[in-house]
């Protein structure tokens, strides 16, 4: 087993930087998730069942959907290529995924079926019940004709094809042999999230991406032991005509079995498990785009864990930012604290979903003194989860003058995301952070007791949605400015 170390953190930080380098063509069963939220306070009189009372729902792209996502995520350019009902569902799909940066969406319309409808009920963070609107009938006639013509055109601007196959109907053995054909004449490689116990209609690609179970299924051997599956995958990748495979093996990481290289093991990354559903797309879409990208395989394997560890700390098919990936490489420095606008606004919804409210403070940090950390206290008592807005330097140097800041923007991010009273901390290149908490929502506002609350930035939008404007109470002799200038540097 070799080590999974061999890899440097710089080959992977290299590899996120090309991440938009390629282009992926997406080819699977696409779909729509509702998620409905709410909580449940009772039990139904009319059978023993909880009543959920509805707060709000959402709708997003899901299945091959959802690796779309976050190839987008991260990115990627993409191109979609399935098949939709003509129905409203269908149309939400459509507007939904079109309206993603970098993709191409090529849906054909089938008026015989319905849109794949996956509707999640949830309370309290968890999944009460899963109600499934589908059909698996195999596409055939012309709607299988205009699905490999779509594929065909995609295959001239494709770097790595992604067969995302959740045995809907839509990969049929004639689609999947005829587009992996026309695949690996081009020299593409083909990656495979497979659904079938029968990896043989898979035969000829680059890499297969089983979990644990579905390589139990496939092999009919145990693969309770890494060196099990390791046994099993280069069993059926033999039989099947396939080159590699990555086996997800929930808490104990992945595993990559390829040709007859030494099996690299890599282990899972510790972390708080919220909810797997959607985490194989995540993992597949990120190996998908680092290998686009010009990434090795052993590379593009670690950051799709790393990626695959991220996702499970969030609820429903979510996805994973190219920051958040480099904030996880940053690992006990930041403690993946310190992410940028999209990022930071996903992990505020994860937060208000647990039902945790959220304060935010901002300044320039510069030199941190007790008068900060006391702020930073103040503010971490009045709400469950705090953000921080950080001036970036050129902020600073407008607001301060050009002697300061005394630190750059990334050592005082990552002294404040050392510190337990601080959530979260976004850099913001305005002069205020007005932006930043329009994006943001905060419930709490915080500001030092040295402004009136009609000062305060920000403070009659966080009002007008319900939230509160507090005042912290201010250290005297404590400023950036004034320990500048004890130790001779002036400053303003």
């Amino acid at each position: 087993m070799s080590d999974p170390t061999a890899a440097p953190d710089t080959d992977l930080t290299d590899a996120l930087g090309r991440l938009s380098q390629g282009h992926v063509l997406v080819l699977g069963d696409v779909m729509l998730d509702r998620n409905v939220m709410g909580a449940v306070e009772r039990v139904s009189p009319e059978a023993p069942v909880p009543v959920l009372r509805i707060d709000h729902e959402d709708v997003v792209p899901g299945g091959a959907g959802n690796v779309v996502r976050n190839l987008a995520a991260l990115g990627a350019k993409v191109t979609l290529v399935g098949v939709r009902g003509n129905d409203t569902a269908g149309q939400t799909l459509a507007q939904s995924l079109g309206g993603l940066g970098g993709v191409t969406v090529s849906l054909v319309i089938d008026p015989a079926r319905p849109t794949t409808i996956k509707t999640r009920y949830r309370a309290g963070g968890q999944q009460l019940l899963r109600a499934d609107r589908e059909s698996n009938a195999p596409i055939t006639g012309d709607i299988a004709k205009a699905l490999i013509a779509a594929a065909y055109a995609a295959l001239d601007i494709a770097t790595v094809v992604l067969i995302s196959d959740y045995a809907k109907g839509v990969l049929t053995d004639a689609v999947l042999t005829a587009v992996m054909a026309a695949a690996r004449s081009k020299g593409i490689p083909v990656l495979v999230d497979p659904k079938r116990a029968d990896f043989k209609v898979y035969r000829g690609a680059r890499l297969v991406t089983p979990n644990r179970g579905e390589l139990r299924a496939a092999s009919g051997r145990e693969c309770s032991t890494v060196e099990l599956t390791v046994e099993a995958a280069r069993a059926v990748a033999a039989k099947a005509g396939i080159e590699g495979m990555l086996v997800t093996l929930s808490q104990d990481g992945m595993v990559l079995v390829d040709g007859a290289a030494a099996p690299l093991a890599i282990p899972a990354q510790a972390r708080e498990v919220f909810d797997v559903s959607g985490a194989g797309d995540t993992a597949i879409a990120t190996l998908a785009a680092a290998l686009a990208g010009g990434a090795s395989l052993p590379v593009a394997a670690r950051l799709a864990n790393l990626a695959a560890g991220l996702v499970v700390a969030k609820a429903g098919t979510a996805t994973v930012h190219a920051d958040e990936i480099e904030a996880a490489l940053a690992r006990a420095t930041t403690g993946g604290k310190i992410l940028g606008l999209d990022a930071a606004m996903e992990r505020i919804a994860a937060w208000r979903r647990q039902g945790l409210k959220i304060g935010f403070t901002n300044g320039c940090f510069d030199l941190l003194h007790p008068g900060h950390v006391a702020l930073l206290d103040f503010a971490r008592a009045a709400c469950d989860r705090l953000v921080v807005g950080l001036n970036a330097d050129a902020s600073v140097r407008r607001l301060k003058g050009t002697s300061r800041p005394v630190q750059g923007e990334a050592a005082r991010a990552t002294v404040l995301s050392s510190l337990a009273a601080v959530d979260l901390v976004a850099i913001f290149a305005e002069d205020t952070p007005l932006r930043l908490i329009e994006a943001l929502r905060p419930d709490i506002l915080v500001k030092g007791a040295d402004y009136r609350r009609e000062q305060v930035v920000g403070g009659d939008l966080v009002e007008g949605w319900g939230g509160r404007v507090l005042l912290a109470p201010i250290l005297d002799g404590h400023s950036t400015s004034g320990t500048i200038g004890r130790m001779g540097g002036g400053g303003a």
